[in-house]
């Protein structure tokens, strides 16, 4: 028995048929693909109201006509239309890479479509899909390089400016007067990110609008978004002046960033008519790395000479406040324990030691002004208020705005004048008002406002205010140096330290609340340096520094704001035969002086209305001849030569009464040059 085999032919599948169906089913499919395939492979913007599928759909709708119309002979004729839109790339200025990516693009989308619609690709179908599409790509390169070479031809130094513009660094915009921008040399394209071929031709507005969007150009110092109005070509066309320096971060497709520097020129026509801009884009992404880094180690090195300034004051000062306050406990207990003595049983030898205690606290006393006194001689000059400040904020801003929590200063300076102080040291004041802001604030932070203005009567002041307002008995206690809450003896010290500097140039260091309970201001007054006061001083110095006569003493005016000091010293100049009167402030001191006659008058320095300088001055106007001296507790070494010359002496508290009764005795002869005793 025989047997046969038959063996049976695959049918055979026809190219054209078979990718006309699935068009067909899918046209629409394949012109979207595409065009988000061609967006991609060449960073094509999508502008509104600008259809990239739009050319896409005509060629996919030709293919499929001629696919049903024509068979076999599209191969031959669907190439041949595509050649218009070879020409139709090269003026949207793509390059010819750009046309490449576009058909391997149709490719891969006709082949991707095939395959999800049929579940399998034959290779006939295949085949025919890459020479088809190879066909159409060389018609349409063909059709692109025979442009290019008629504009070289037509257009060769134009052709050669742009091969040039093509490998210089700087990017250059040409902008028309209505807006349009008319050329963009390739760098531009590189430095933006993006290409900048949907924008040339076109109105800058929206397509600019949509690359800006595209790589996230933002400005580099406030991070806001970097707009089409903060082009420098449109500020160009309406001031028709140069804008230069305008800078612009943008972000990379493939990651990073970059900071562009834009500048606009105008151009003008011979007949003096504006004709465009010149735009140019440049690179300043490592100028601006470095300058990042720069800053970033100047506040660095700012914070951390804040802490360092901080620190060291407020180590020395912590220091003397705790050794200062040991020996103060131990001679209060020492008179304590005498006064008990005394009051049981009177013996000399009790008051001899009582007086002996009464010179060792005075002696601890001058070491702490000893502390107050410059390391070095004190240099006083002439200092711009606000210049100080300025000063002060660099060098504490580190500290205040990068540790948290964040510490803002905002400044309103009203450019008050110049004073007469120690630079360094009013710089010092007004650093450690900030940090002591900033410890006051505490974990909520906050803003801190810093007010120089012009006062009546030729004062200036320095306000550091702040939004939390003090308590009365917090008022009282600030400057307290031995007040038993926690930070609070440095920062007393401190204060009271800087309270005192500022008196010895004249002024007052107080702590205020604002009205209405808006807060509360650290407050820095001083007078203000006028032209002629200079001049004044010299005269006030050459006059004093002539001879005085005195009558003998019997009348003396004490002027003292600490009421048991002077009642004190009233009765103790009494018992020594003089004729003693007492003043607790200035003003009334003057008007005592206008009702009667005086021969001498004892002056405290500090007061709270008028200083003991101040009156020392107007009394020395009205009675040249008058013995005038000056009793305190503070170190007067920063007193001027002007102020010193209005006393015949300073006597520093606690007082020697020898020493002061032998000053009010003296009579006839010149006046004795002004001594500390």
């Amino acid at each position: 028995m025989a047997l046969f085999f038959s063996q049976e032919t695959p049918p055979q599948v026809d190219p054209v048929a078979s990718l006309l169906r699935v068009l067909e089913e899918n046209q629409e499919r394949v012109a979207r693909l595409w065009g988000k395939r061609v967006r991609l492979e060449t960073h094509e913007v999508d502008i509104p109201g600008r259809n990239l599928r739009a050319p896409l759909r005509r060629l996919i709708g030709e293919l499929v006509r001629l696919l049903g119309e024509r068979g076999q002979d599209t191969l031959r004729i669907w190439p041949e239309m595509v050649r218009a839109h070879g020409v139709r790339r090269y003026d949207q200025r793509f390059d010819a890479e750009d046309l490449a990516r576009e058909f391997k693009a149709l490719e891969e989308v006709l082949l991707h479509v095939y395959a999800r619609s049929t579940g399998k690709l034959e290779p006939e179908v295949a085949s025919f899909i890459v020479e088809l599409v190879g066909e159409a790509h060389a018609s349409a390169q063909a059709a692109y390089a025979r442009v290019l070479r008629t504009e070289e031809v037509r257009f060769r130094e134009a052709a050669v400016m742009e091969s040039v513009l093509h490998h210089v660094e700087v990017g250059i915009l040409l902008v028309e007067v209505d807006g349009t921008v008319s050329f963009a040399t390739p760098p531009v394209s590189r430095l933006v990110g993006v290409p900048m071929r949907s924008v040339v031709g076109a109105r800058g507005l929206p397509s600019l609008a949509a690359v800006l969007s595209q790589v996230n150009a933002r400005h580099p110092a406030t991070g806001e978004s970097f707009r089409v109005q903060d082009m420098p070509f449109i500020r160009a066309l309406k001031e028709q002046g140069p804008v230069r320096g305008v800078m612009m971060v943008v972000e990379r497709p493939g990651g990073g960033e970059a900071t562009l520097e834009m500048s606009a020129t105008p151009v003008w026509e011979e007949g003096g008519e504006l004709a465009g801009v010149i735009q140019t884009f440049t690179d300043r992404t490592e100028s601006a790395n470095k300058t990042k880094a720069l800053m970033s180690a100047h506040d660095e090195l700012r914070r951390l000479q804040g802490r360092l300034l901080q620190r060291t004051r407020t180590q020395a000062l912590g220091q003397l406040a705790s050794g200062a306050a040991h020996a103060l406990n131990n001679f209060l207990n020492v008179l304590r324990l005498r006064i008990t003595l005394l009051r049981r049983e009177f013996k000399p030898e009790h008051l001899d030691a009582l007086d002996r205690t009464v010179g060792q606290i005075g002696e601890l006393v001058g070491r702490l002004q000893e502390f107050n006194v410059q390391r070095k001689e004190e240099k006083l000059a002439d200092v711009r208020v606000d210049d100080t400040v300025r000063e002060a904020l660099e060098l504490a801003r580190a500290e205040l705005e990068q540790r948290q929590p964040r510490v803002q200063v905002e400044l309103a300076l009203g450019e008050p004048g110049v004073v007469r102080a120690d630079p360094g040291f009013l710089r010092e004041v007004v650093v450690n008002l900030l940090l002591a802001e900033r410890e006051r604030l505490g974990e909520q932070g906050g803003r801190v406002r810093v007010v120089t203005r012009a006062e009546a009567e030729g004062w200036v002041a320095l306000c550091v205010e702040d939004v939390v307002p003090y308590g009365a008995e917090e008022l009282e206690r600030l400057f307290d140096p031995f007040n038993r809450e926690v930070g609070a003896p440095q920062l007393s010290l401190q204060l009271a330290v800087a309270r005192d500097q500022v008196r010895r140039w004249g002024g007052e260091l107080t702590v205020e609340n604002l009205p209405e309970r808006r807060g509360a201001a650290f407050v820095v007054r001083l007078p203000r340096v006028r032209p002629e006061q200079k001049k004044g001083e010299a005269e006030e110095v050459s006059w004093a520094a002539g001879p005085r006569r005195f009558q003998q003493t019997r009348r003396v005016l004490v002027v003292d704001d600490d009421l048991d000091n002077a009642q004190m010293m009233a009765e103790v100049l009494s018992e020594e035969g003089y004729d003693v009167k007492v003043a607790h402030d200035g003003e009334t001191a003057l008007r005592m002086w206008e009702e009667r006659r005086y021969d001498a008058a004892l002056l405290d320095a500090v007061m709270p209305d008028i200083s003991g300088w101040d009156v020392a001055r107007e009394l020395r106007q009205r009675s040249p001849q008058a013995l005038l001296a000056m009793v305190t507790g503070m170190d007067v070494r920063g007193q001027s030569r002007a102020n010193l010359a209005l006393v015949d002496a300073v006597f520093r508290k606690p007082i020697d009464v020898g020493v002061l009764d032998e000053f009010l005795g003296q009579s006839g002869g010149a006046a004795p040059v002004p001594q500390p005793h």
